[in-house]
Order: C-alpha cells, then structure tokens, then sequence
C-alpha cells in the first residue's frame, strides 16, 4: 500500500438465516480471496445470522469439512446475529437468499451507507439467484455451495477492487 495515500477499510458482512452454513461459508472463501490478494489490511469480512438460533455456534461440521476439502478455514467462526450496528460498520451487507434480503432491509436504517443486495447479484453466470440452504440436504447441497459463493465472491472482490481503488501490497 502506498504510504502517501492512505486507503479506508472495505467491511463486508455475509448474511443467512442461522450464520451457520452458507455465510460463515462465504465469509471463509472471500477471507482466504482477500488473503490470496494481500488485501488483508483494507478488506474485512464477517458474518451474521438473522436469527438467534445458534450464536455462538461453529459452523455446521458439514460446511467446515467441505469448505475445508477446496482449502477454506472456517474454524475460527462463531454465529452471531445481524446488529444494528452493522449497517453503519459494513459498506456491503449481502444476503444469501431473498427472505434473508427482506429482513436486511426492513431494518436498515434510513442513514445507513451499507449497499445491501444477495450474494449472487455479484456472481458471473449462475443458474440460481439465491444461494439455496443445505442445512435438510446431503453432501451435494454443500458443494452446490461453495460452487455458487465461490463464483459470487470472486467477482465481488474484484469489484470491490476496481470500485475502491484497492492496491495489493
């Protein structure tokens, strides 16, 4: 980073019902992006629940292993539920289905600066809109997954980057 001109954090919060599948699963993939790009020092990511179904949860040990499998750690991650603090901490709130969204925005406040949207809005070419919930499925909803948010993740960090005027260091 160019010590002349100093560039302001990027926050992003991944958001699902419980924060205990498919967020902490795309928290995990853009946090090892953001490693991969050296851009651990201007782009932070978290995730939240809607709901308070399991704060202080790990992640579901289906998610973890399969994120683990394609090279993703989620094993510092415990669920939490969204804040209204979030909407003024995070620049980008991004949901992995539409119900989720409703609920985002139906309690963001009118000042809040946060762009909200779905994770797959930020995805190449997908044949979902939503980032289904594996939670009821078996292995192959968790793969199908990783396949979206890694497709949505890649495209939102290069997004972020060419909107901010991120350097790598």
């Amino acid at each position: 980073m160019n010590p002349q001109s100093p560039q302001q954090q990027i926050h992003v919060l991944m958001v699902c019902l419980g924060n205990i599948c498919r967020s902490p699963t795309a928290h995990g993939v853009l946090q090892k992006l953001i490693d991969d790009n050296g851009l651990s020092e201007l782009v932070k990511v978290d995730s939240a629940g809607i709901s308070r179904y399991h704060i202080g949860s790990s992640p579901d040990n289906r998610s973890a292993s399969a994120a683990s499998l394609r090279g993703y750690d989620l094993s510092d991650q415990r669920a939490r539920q969204l804040a209204d603090s979030d909407y003024q901490q995070f620049n980008y709130i991004l949901a992995m289905d539409r119900a989720n969204l409703e609920e985002i925005e139906g309690r963001k406040p009118v000042d809040s600066p946060a762009h909200t949207s779905l994770l797959l809005d930020f995805a190449a070419e997908a044949d979902y809109s939503e980032v289904p919930d594996p939670y009821y499925s078996g292995a192959d909803g968790f793969e199908v997954v990783l396949d979206l948010v890694e497709n949505a993740c890649g495209e939102l960090l290069a997004q972020i980057i060419s909107e901010h005027n991120l350097d790598s260091f």
